[in-house]
């Protein structure tokens, strides 16, 4: 428990515009106060190269945290030496568990940014080392607490069909389904639940689009386009539906809030359990992606 005293927060990562955006939202002094996320600070920031960003760009990412007062360092221990709390910011989910795993014996809260891993197999490692060890985790994508998709979610608490889309980023090494389709799968997730047993995932010239079956006979459908920003969905019943577009300029303050909470609190706002189904869709649409045939979804 962390009540009542500002957390010290150590982020583990530069290779994501998502290290730079939190810590704005945390201490910078330009951040508008609608934005602002009060109770978080963060103190320092592990650097170290993937394919996902230059040397250039790690170095300007490097002067802007800095200049917030941030400890910028190549050493894991002095990164994690005095924090309350670990950020996994690591925009190549190829190190996810690498690091997951360094920081499993801290004994900290850990959240850990979208996708959970690179693939299944990673995945459960992560998910096998955190009950073990019974770690504090919370790992999500900003699109999960959108408030357009939760509206949604109220007018529609049980679909029967839901369709959400969204960007489907290139992504410089691994899967591009698995790095950036994570945040309309998390979408399908929140408003679908639990319960996916199937992936078919067919490339086309505008990217993929991926069909979920479920157990009970529901179907969810994501549209992964290449060269589109905007996200939203629909989610249906045999007789109404309830469609919403993502406004997307509170998705970094929506969920740190979230962040500060579990942090505070040790409770996260989604179990483990929810994260690893959508890793374990991923994964499939992935296969899928790679073979052309349905696959299953690998929870068990």
């Amino acid at each position: 428990m962390l009540d009542g005293k500002e957390i010290k927060v150590a982020v583990i990562g530069l290779d994501t515009s998502h290290s730079v955006v939190f810590t704005e939202l945390m201490q910078s002094p330009d951040c508008s106060a609608e934005k602002r996320v009060s109770g978080l600070k963060a103190i320092s920031c592990l650097r170290f190269p993937t394919p996902f960003q230059s040397e250039e760009g790690l170095d300007a990412r490097q002067k802007q945290m800095e200049g917030w007062g941030v400890k910028v360092t190549t050493d894991f221990d002095e990164a994690v030496a005095d924090c309350d709390a670990v950020m996994l910011e690591i925009n190549d989910p190829a190190y996810h568990l690498e690091y997951f795993s360094r920081c499993a014996d801290l004994g900290k809260p850990i959240f850990l940014d979208k996708p959970m891993a690179g693939n299944i197999a990673e995945g459960r490692k992560i998910y096998e080392l955190a009950k073990s060890k019974n770690l504090k985790v919370f790992s999500t994508s900003t699109l999960r607490f959108v408030p357009q998709l939760l509206e949604a979610c109220v007018q529609m608490p049980e679909p029967y069909f839901t369709t959400t889309y969204g960007p489907l980023g290139v992504a410089p090494a691994g899967s591009s389904i698995i790095w950036y389709g994570v945040h309309s799968f998390e979408m399908l997730q929140r408003a679908m639940g639990a319960g996916a047993a199937t992936v078919k995932t067919v490339e086309d010239k505008a990217g993929a689009v991926s069909v979920v079956e479920y157990g009970d006979g529901r179907r969810g459908v994501v549209e992964l386009t290449v060269g589109a920003g905007i996200y939203g969905g629909c989610l249906r019943s045999k007789e109404k539906a309830a469609p919403y577009v993502v406004d997307m300029s509170r998705h970094y303050p929506d969920l740190l809030l979230e962040i500060e909470k579990f942090f505070r609190t040790g409770e996260a706002p989604i179990p483990l359990e929810t994260t690893f189904e959508v890793m374990a869709m991923l994964d499939a649409a992935e296969r899928s992606f790679k073979g052309g045939k349905k696959e299953s979804v690998e929870v068990a």
